[in-house]
């Protein structure tokens, strides 16, 4: 090959190579990232849901433990197998007739300060207390073990209360007292509510008939069930 040829070879090599690296340097100048002077923040948009949810009537339990379905109850119960049993103690307490059971008694297990500290204010486990503990452990009873987020739909937690109940319970199901599931009727605009109405949400009270709680041992009234301890699982201790 000529000292000719190989110049021309080696001058469009260079040429090449120049042209490339000014691409690069225009390239970078046109789409270059600029600073934010100021950086943006995240806008939080809250979702439509038509308005705000209903308050959460309290079961009437003479009524829907007997309409309760036992067998999605036991399929929501596998969700406290990891740490429950019904046949012995585990990293829960066993549960085989937990409810109407004193809480923190249970034979051979290591409870928390704070379901012991419960267990001195409330006498047994009963269908009202194990309702509001299973919903929100960590919230119905501050310090206890269980560290399950709880069971957030009202009818899973009915109808693993009632698959407990055929688990060895102790306390019997209370007389139907329908008027203390239903809410209270909202005053017409501008009127004042009647004398004694109840709550809007909450059960009214009747001069017979005593709530489930009470029945079972709980407190009387409308008075908020006490919380309980129990280490993760969705049911009780």
């Amino acid at each position: 090959m000529s000292d000719l040829t190989f110049n021309k070879y080696a001058g469009a090599v260079l040429a090449t190579c120049f042209v490339i690296a000014g691409l690069v340097q225009l390239s970078s100048g046109v789409f270059s990232d600029e600073k934010v002077a100021k950086p943006g923040f995240k806008v939080e948009v809250q979702e439509e849901t038509g308005g705000a949810a209903a308050p959460e009537v309290p079961p009437d339990w003479g009524t829907v433990l007997k309409t309760a379905d036992v067998a999605a109850g036991q399929a929501v119960f596998a969700k406290c197998q990891s740490c429950h049993s019904l046949t012995a103690n585990g990293t829960g307490p066993d549960l085989m007739g937990v409810v109407g059971r004193k809480p923190a008694s249970e034979a051979g297990f290591s409870y928390s300060d704070a379901m012991k500290a419960f267990a001195a204010k409330q006498p047994i486990w009963d269908y009202e207390h194990i309702y509001e503990f299973i919903k929100g452990p960590q919230a119905y009873i501050n310090g206890t073990k269980m560290t399950f987020v709880g069971l957030k739909q009202q009818q899973d937690r009915i109808n693993v209360i009632a698959y407990l109940h055929t688990q060895g319970s102790t306390l019997p199901i209370p007389a139907p007292n329908p008027a203390a599931a239903a809410p209270a009727a909202a005053p017409a605009a501008g009127a004042a509510p009647a004398p004694g109405a109840a709550e809007a949400g909450k059960p009214a009270a009747t001069g017979s008939a005593a709530t489930p709680a009470a029945s079972a041992g709980g407190p009387t009234g409308n008075t908020p069930a006490a919380p309980h301890t129990v280490t993760s699982g969705a049911a009780p201790k």
